[in-house]
């Protein structure tokens, strides 16, 4: 009957003292939630109470199994068992503490500071900080389990007397990783492109959203996803469009007949600009900036406070300009001309040929036709 008691009320005992001192914690993280609401720390917290039972329960059982004689044949089995979770947990929970108290860090920091440059900047250093924290724990954590093994502390001085070798061949064989890790530090920390940053690469438009050590992901307007490794951005240039100031200054160009009403068009923008939204007002202006044998060509200019409203106000400036001209002023709208020009009526007419009468195509007093 001692056989079958002792165990259950050893892990029994550990179990529901697991769940009690979890339940209490979480009660008091939530009421600190609920008194301090302007601070996210003790919600992001909570999201730890997982990984808290179980360095709880792993060390509870990992310090009173050996009272329960439980399977004695398998006791130090059942122990390193007990010590993987016990570190692998631990690492979890260290994890998830260091990412509440970076993201909190960087709520307060994006609160205060209205710049949002800055704050991008900060928000990509917080993520390629906690990419980093996470690693060494990992690395620490593994290398932890690895030394409860006895065959590996006996291998210890060996790996060590060969740890020269084995960098100089890892160093080469990882040499484009190593570089894209260092290309990520660079980038985090040089402030060339951040998180939410509008930038072009090899043609596409797009956002930036995701940062890692070793790789870098553009959201095209499209929603699309390129991924490319992070040394392309300090080996290459590439377009940023928020870098320094959002502002931007857009430009529409139209190829229009050379009868085109240039003054009113000028007009035309202006009050096209003053019903957009998109518009914030700085400046705009339209010139005839070449021509052709058949055509001109028309430039509007306008600005915007960012990328996404730039965009816009070009959509709607080209396309309201396009329908006033094709409703009020279709002759300026490009076209092939196959008639003959119409002349003057002032111009003398010289008779041809046949008999017919055709206007001359030479001023009256040059000598000519």
């Amino acid at each position: 009957m001692e056989n079958v008691l002792r165990p259950l009320i050893v892990i029994g005992s550990s179990l529901l003292l697991t769940l009690a001192i979890g339940w209490a914690t979480d009660r008091l993280l939530r009421k600190a939630d609920e008194r301090d609401s302007d601070t996210p720390l003790w919600g992001l917290l909570r999201r730890g109470r997982i990984p808290y039972q179980l360095v709880l329960c792993a060390a509870l059982l990992r310090g009173s199994y050996d009272q329960a004689q439980l399977l004695p044949a398998h006791e130090t089995a059942i122990g390193r068992v007990l010590t993987l979770v016990l570190i692998g947990s631990a690492a979890w929970l260290v994890i998830r503490i260091a990412a509440a108290i970076v993201e909190t860090s960087y709520s307060r920091y994006a609160r205060a500071h209205r710049d949002v440059a800055r704050v991008r900047r900060v928000r990509t250093q917080v993520e390629l900080i906690m990419r980093v924290v996470s690693a060494i724990v990992i690395v620490v954590a593994a290398a932890s389990m690895l030394l409860t093994f006895p065959a590996m502390r006996a291998a210890g001085a060996s790996l060590l007397a060969s740890a020269g070798i084995l960098g100089i061949v890892a160093g080469v064989a990882a040499q484009s990783t190593l570089s894209n890790m260092f290309a990520g530090l660079q980038i985090a920390f040089g402030d060339m492109v951040r998180i939410g940053d509008t930038v072009v690469v090899n043609g596409e438009w797009g956002t930036v959203e995701e940062i890692t050590l070793t790789f870098l992901t553009v959201k095209t307007w499209d929603e699309r996803r390129i991924t490319m490794p992070v040394s392309y951005f300090t080996a290459n240039p590439f377009e940023n469009w928020s870098r320094g100031t959002p502002q931007m200054t857009g430009i529409v160009y139209w190829h229009l007949d050379h009868s085109a009403p240039i003054e009113a068009m000028r007009e035309k923008l202006r009050d096209i600009l003053r019903k957009c939204d998109a518009w914030d007002g700085r400046a705009h202006g339209l010139v005839v900036t070449d021509t052709t044998p058949t055509t001109i060509q028309v430039r509007a200019l306008m600005t915007a406070k960012d990328a996404d409203d730039i965009w816009t106000t070009r959509v709607v400036v080209r396309e309201e300009m396009i329908s006033w001209l094709r409703e009020e002023h279709p002759y300026a709208l490009p076209r092939v001309n196959t008639a003959d020009a119409v002349l003057p009526a002032h111009w003398p007419r010289i008779p041809s040929q046949d008999g017919a009468h055709r206007r001359a195509y030479e001023q009256p007093g040059t000598g000519r036709g």
